[in-house]
């Protein structure tokens, strides 16, 4: 795959990437800014902290773009406030909000409980329902909304249903915001990238896992980060104005909608 640098398509744009410390999300945050956008990167735990510093080193040096970090936990709905607060200090306007941080769990049915039920839901769906609000207010007009759903949200897996149930429900907003948000310019997309080498992807078991590579025309592999970003990318530019509401499977034809 070509490595040559992205064109600056996306100078004098501002992004909030949520759960950007690692994988696809840390992958999104430094292909936008190397676009030329400004970027707000979300993190969760202080663990993540270094991670998230050394990618804002990483955007100022490679990237020759600016980023600013904050920690939340988006199961609070206070969270949202506090990120689109802090973009709006740093960068006084917002054009691309990615919608990127969830959590996984790979409980059978019997074992889910309703605190699971929560956490999943919280972060996967109510979260990008709350960031979105948080968000219009301070939207310039052409904004792109770009949700991070999973071929999961349409394949069964077992021991999967909170996380398919949670991104299916992400992909109906994703539907029903391009509805009403269209009449400005706006756009509102999801990818649903395949298995993706990543920190998550080690979580998953071996026997949901593989089988899928193993079924994945491209190269029977799992995609790569910049794979994914790349689709990304295309969505928050201006060349992508005429797409809207639409599940993009990026995952090597392994689900084809």
């Amino acid at each position: 795959m070509a490595t040559s640098k992205p064109p600056r398509s996306l100078e004098g744009k501002v992004a909030i990437i949520t759960g950007a410390s690692r994988g696809i999300g840390e992958g999104i945050a430094f292909d936008l800014a190397s676009r030329g956008a400004k970027v707000t990167l979300t993190y969760s735990s202080d663990r993540s902290k270094e991670l998230t510093d050394a990618l804002i080193d990483r955007i100022a040096s490679e990237a020759k773009s600016t980023a600013i970090a904050v920690q939340c936990d988006l199961k609070s709905p206070e969270a949202p406030k506090q990120i689109v607060d802090a973009t709006v200090q740093a960068f006084g306007a917002i054009d691309i909000l990615v919608n990127n941080a969830a959590v996984l769990t790979d409980k059978p049915i019997q074992a889910i409980t309703p605190d699971d039920f929560d956490e999943i839901f919280h972060t996967n769906a109510r979260a990008p329902l709350l960031m979105l609000q948080a968000t219009l207010p301070h939207l310039r007009r052409l904004g792109r909304i770009i949700n991070i759903s999973s071929v999961g949200a349409r394949c069964a897996f077992a021991g999967m249903g909170l996380y398919s149930a949670s991104k299916a429900a992400l992909e109906g907003f994703t539907r029903a915001w391009a509805a009403e948000l269209g009449g400005d310019g706006t756009t509102v997309n999801a990818v649903q990238p395949g298995p993706v080498q990543s920190e998550m992807l080690e979580k998953v078991d071996r026997a949901i896992k593989e089988p899928q590579m193993l079924a994945t025309p491209v190269e029977k592999r799992a995609g790569t980060v910049r794979e994914i970003a790349e689709v990304v990318a295309f969505l928050a530019e201006e060349r992508s104005s005429w797409v809207s509401g639409q599940c993009i499977s990026a995952s090597g034809g392994y689900m084809v909608n």
